[in-house]
């Protein structure tokens, strides 16, 4: 099954809801860096969630970012979204290993630790939007939950899940996320909590074969769940050599000086595919002219 979300509404608007199907996206990440288990489902299900939100926006070329800087060995996560659904992220740590936690699963929490949750929305204006939370159970799901409500004053329920093969690939992935309007009625509040106390692991659901539909007629059939739309995601990284070039300029003269005098090519790799850009000494000698006429 292709990646894809689905964007629907319930109980006449007073819900609005997204699921996604993310396995090919969250195994192509573990393939270009390599993640440990534990860290594929981490990066996994921020990559999911990244997906999800990048479909909130509203401009075709606004952009989300989102990072979490922690104590625990994966020192931390980025991940980047546009409005299509396309992402990108990387892991700062991408091998660690840990013992499963006290439920026998991947230890995500244990992994990340404590820290800042940050989401930055670039819609255009002159300074972009950022929202920052402390991490609450370094789980993703309910640290998002959390931002949602503190941050952006919004009533969410969020559910991410990454299962992995014996192999170690990626063998589900996919979440969904739940947003009361301000609206909402404490009847159809009330429906959604008994829902979600009892609705079994996002995991197990898509494991059973359901689709991202399926999952919210799961939580949302008895609240006269309408779809409106689907759209692909998928895991896309737009670096460029002339987008490196000019983070190169944007360093500036000094330190282009400095690699100049050393007399030797600059290996840059980006961060998000591990492709890797070399320049030589002759480039690196424009680029500090491009620097000096800033």
């Amino acid at each position: 099954m292709k990646d894809y979300i689905v964007r629907a509404t319930a109980a006449n608007a007073q819900i609005r809801a997204f699921a996604i199907t993310s396995r090919e996206l969250v195994e192509k990440a573990r393939s270009i860096h390599d993640t440990s288990p534990v860290i594929t489902a981490g990066l996994g299900r921020f990559l999911t969630a990244a997906a999800m939100m990048g479909s909130m926006l509203k401009g075709e070329k606004d952009m989300l970012t989102m990072q979490i800087h922690c104590d625990g060995p994966v020192r931390g996560l980025t991940v980047n979204a546009d409005a299509h659904a396309n992402v990108k992220g990387a892991a700062l740590e991408p091998q660690v290993i840990l013992p499963p936690n006290a439920l026998g699963k991947l230890d995500v929490g244990g992994a990340i630790g404590t820290g800042i949750l940050s989401v930055i929305k670039d819609m255009g204006l002159k300074e972009p939007y950022v929202g920052q939370t402390q991490i609450q159970t370094g789980e993703i799901a309910e640290d998002l939950t959390y931002y949602f409500a503190t941050s952006e004053q919004i009533p969410s329920a969020v559910g991410l899940g990454v299962l992995m093969n014996k192999d170690n690939t990626v063998k589900r992935a996919g979440g969904f996320i739940i947003q009361l309007m301000p609206f909402a009625e404490d009847t159809t509040i009330s429906v959604l909590e008994e829902k979600l106390k009892t609705m079994d692991s996002v995991t197990n659901i898509l494991d059973a074969g359901n689709t991202p539909e399926q999952l919210l007629e799961i939580l949302l059939g008895d609240l006269e769940l309408q779809i409106n739309d689907t759209i692909p995601a998928q895991y896309l990284c737009d670096c460029s050599r002339e987008r490196v070039e000019r983070a190169i300029i944007s360093i500036g003269k000094k330190d282009i000086q400095e690699m100049i005098n050393d007399a030797k090519p600059v290996e840059v790799s980006c961060q998000f595919c591990d492709k890797i850009y070399n320049f030589e000494v002759d480039d690196l000698k424009e680029m500090l002219k491009s620097a000096k006429a800033r």
